[in-house]
């Protein structure tokens, strides 16, 4: 086994097990990627060609309003799909939303022929794909509750509390997370510390009372 198939099979093991052909064909095809924190690795209304495999860093996918208001959908982690990419490549269609490195990347790109063949002829690989889409569909619904049904301030404090007890990140940061914008996310932060849930620092949130943002969040 060459080193390249053994990073692949490490971080994606439903392609360990592929025909003697298939297995050539991959080699042959992936198109290794490193990319710098920051690097736009996809875009919206760009036609997609190929699904990255990553094996080091972290993407963020996000989607961005005309007013520039952006809110984060989820993270591609070393060993999970996008499950933007897969739609795109299985419709045929241009990217709707934006992936970009959240830290250094590596990763191995899979161009939409092979990633064809291997959903139609690999059943691991197909598995692995669709039980993807149950998986991250359930996240997104519950996004969608989220921005509907609850109120900003109840988002954050739940935000707080799962990532507690000290947060490294920037408010613009979290309006992101959150879909929000960066002065009203500073607005309730500072309401918070006025009642000693959080104290907030340089790029940094000491959560002081998880159980009252708990609380906070199911508007009690």
């Amino acid at each position: 086994m060459t080193a390249l198939a053994a990073a692949l099979t490490r971080y994606f093991p439903a392609l360990a097990d592929l025909s003697a052909g298939l297995a050539t064909e991959v080699e042959r095809q992936l198109i290794p990627i490193r990319a710098p924190s920051g690097t736009v690795l996809f875009d919206a209304g760009v036609a997609c060609q190929s699904l990255p495999l990553v094996l080091e860093g972290r993407i963020r996918v996000s989607k961005r309003a005309e007013n520039g208001r952006e809110i984060r959908l989820y993270g591609v982690h070393p060993g999970e799909l996008c499950i933007v990419t897969v739609s795109c490549l299985l419709g045929g269609s241009a990217y709707p939303a934006t992936g970009i490195a959240e830290s250094e990347v590596s990763a191995l790109a899979l161009p939409r022929p092979l990633f064809m063949r291997l959903t139609a002829e690999h059943a691991a690989f197909r598995d692995m794909v669709f039980g993807l889409f149950a998986e991250r569909l359930t996240g997104l619904m519950t996004l969608v509750e989220e921005v509907t049904f609850h109120k900003l301030d109840q988002r954050l404090a739940a935000w707080l509390a799962s990532r507690g007890p000290l947060i490294l990140a920037s408010h613009q940061d979290i309006a992101q997370e959150l879909g929000s914008v960066r002065e009203i996310v500073s607005r309730l932060l500072k309401q918070f510390e006025e009642q000693n849930l959080v104290r907030l620092g340089r790029e940094r949130i000491d959560v002081l009372d998880p159980l009252g943002l708990k609380r906070l969040a199911a508007g009690n």
